[in-house]
């Protein structure tokens, strides 16, 4: 497999057709999916690889498929993504991730939020990189203070207003 860059246990790259079944999957699970206000269907699942693959070709960044690199299997993503719903700080670039339960507690999203954290500040030569989680989420709050970002706000997010569990969000952000 040929990787946009490495960490020391995950290789990042653009999506391929063959990852859409894992995504499938993973955005069918409730329990990876407990912090977003819907689960996401294959057709959602397939507009999703579309755009990232879209974006990775214009701006050579997305939220990257990632793999493990002592099995070669792909585990979710992790990466980097263009936001522009309604709010003070946006357009941004946003760092997430998301990953099979599988791979959960082995700190790979630690790992590879890092990897993908000095690509985008060293390598692409962004000014800032932002994180947003809904407060509940307190396991994307630890990843985010580990990678070095520091927290800015809370806040209302407009695309989850009709979701009082979601809807506080906190807002962190990495200078470069």
């Amino acid at each position: 497999m040929e990787y946009l860059f490495t960490s020391e246990r995950l290789g990042f790259r653009n999506w391929q057709e063959a990852d859409i079944p894992l995504l499938a999957e993973m955005n069918s699970d409730p329990v990876v999916m407990e912090f977003f206000p819907a689960l996401q269907d294959h057709q959602q699942t397939i507009q999703f690889v579309r755009r990232m693959q879209k974006q990775y070709e214009e701006k050579g960044y997305c939220y990257f498929a990632v793999d493990r690199l002592d099995h070669n299997e792909c585990i979710g993503f992790i990466g980097l993504c263009d936001q522009d719903y309604k709010a003070d700080f946006t357009p941004c670039v946003d760092i997430g991730w998301r990953l099979k339960q599988t791979a959960w507690h082995n700190g790979y999203a630690t790992e590879g939020a890092k990897r993908c954290m000095d690509y985008g500040l060293r390598e692409l030569h962004l000014k800032k990189i932002y994180a947003v989680a809904p407060k509940v989420n307190t396991r994307s709050e630890h990843i985010m203070k580990s990678i070095g970002m520091h927290k800015v706000c809370e806040f209302n997010h407009p695309a989850l207003h009709e979701d009082t569990r979601l809807n506080p969000c906190i807002l962190y952000l990495k200078e470069g």
